[in-house]
């Protein structure tokens, strides 16, 4: 720990309070947040298996699929355990590294679920407006660069939060007001101006939410234009039905998402135990949720799923 002037410039560790005013209530509160961790490790791994092992799912729709189920685990796996040995075991203490490591994993794949979410939005629309040139248009080298540069773009985006964190000065005040490192979080404890930090933080905020609606808007807004224009009603029915679990798993994570955000910037007449509530349930419900949706709409997914429980059951 250096000192200079009375301000520690890098502290040990920091203390998380986990959800501040609801801590009588922590033990309660992990019993759900565990089992959410439970079911989203479990449900994303069976996506992922069901996926590699099913040569008729090695598809642009199942490849993307797997890149967020892949993200899901990591995000969640991020905070969890952290987060839950908090709530049963009173373990406050990150240590400024791990802060640091929590805190890009965090932010690195909630933009790469962001972007995965757009690449999905793409593969809709090419394969609902020009399906002929579906497999032509969305290649595996093609999907396997889109994946890349998602990632790249987040790595890079991301990077920059820890440097500009590790420069800032810190106080006697090490409590983290959040159950785990968020960027702002820990920005709130610097002894130094913040602007650029936060100025950099909403920006790239912006920056990657705003691009990917962008495209995400656009592309359903094509399909839609395309959609209805089908002859028949059950051309409709079938293109609306593969876009449903879509559409449903991006309203969770984004409105989950714009909450924190807005709360981070705006929200100063919310309880901070709301703030906190919601901010955690965002690295949890979507990553739970997005498996559930998808075996239950999937009818490739679903069916492979059934096989597996009777396959369990006989045995």
């Amino acid at each position: 720990m250096l000192s200079v002037n009375g301000s520690l410039i890098r502290p040990s560790a920091f203390i998380l309070t986990g959800i501040p005013g609801l801590e009588a209530a922590h033990i309660w509160i992990s019993i759900p947040f565990c089992g959410m961790y439970i079911m989203a490790c479990i449900g994303n791994c069976i996506i992922l298996y069901i996926i590699k092992t099913e040569r008729s799912l090695h598809e642009p729709m199942y490849y993307f699929l797997s890149m967020l189920s892949l993200t899901d685990v990591v995000l969640s796996t991020s905070v969890s355990p952290k987060m839950l040995a908090l709530f049963w075991f009173h373990s406050n203490e990150i240590y400024f590294e791990s802060c640091l490591i929590q805190m890009f994993f965090v932010h690195c794949f909630s933009s790469t679920e962001s972007g995965v979410f757009m690449a999905m939005a793409i593969d809709r629309y090419v394969a609902i407006c020009n399906p002929l040139r579906h497999s032509i248009i969305l290649s595996n080298p093609v999907i396997v660069r889109l994946g890349l540069v998602i990632l790249i773009r987040a790595f890079f985006l991301t990077i920059p939060l820890c440097f500009l964190v590790t420069r800032l000065s810190f106080c006697s005040n090490k409590m983290i007001l959040f159950s785990y490192c968020g960027y702002f979080a820990v920005t709130k404890l610097a002894c130094a101006d913040t602007l650029i930090d936060t100025v950099y933080g909403l920006t790239v905020s912006i920056l990657i939410v705003g691009f990917d609606v962008t495209f995400i808007v656009l592309s359903y807004v094509m399909i839609l234009r395309v959609v209805f224009r089908f002859p028949s009603r059950a051309a409709r029915l079938k293109a609306f039905s593969t876009c449903s679990s879509h559409v449903c798993v991006i309203l969770t994570f984004y409105i989950l998402a714009l909450f924190t955000f807005l709360t981070h910037g705006f929200g100063h007449n919310i309880p901070l135990s709301a703030h906190v509530l919601m901010a955690s349930l965002y690295l949890l419900l979507p990553p739970m949720f997005n498996p559930i949706v998808y075996g239950v709409n999937t009818k490739q997914i679903r069916c492979q799923v059934l096989a597996m429980i009777r396959f369990n059951r006989r045995r």
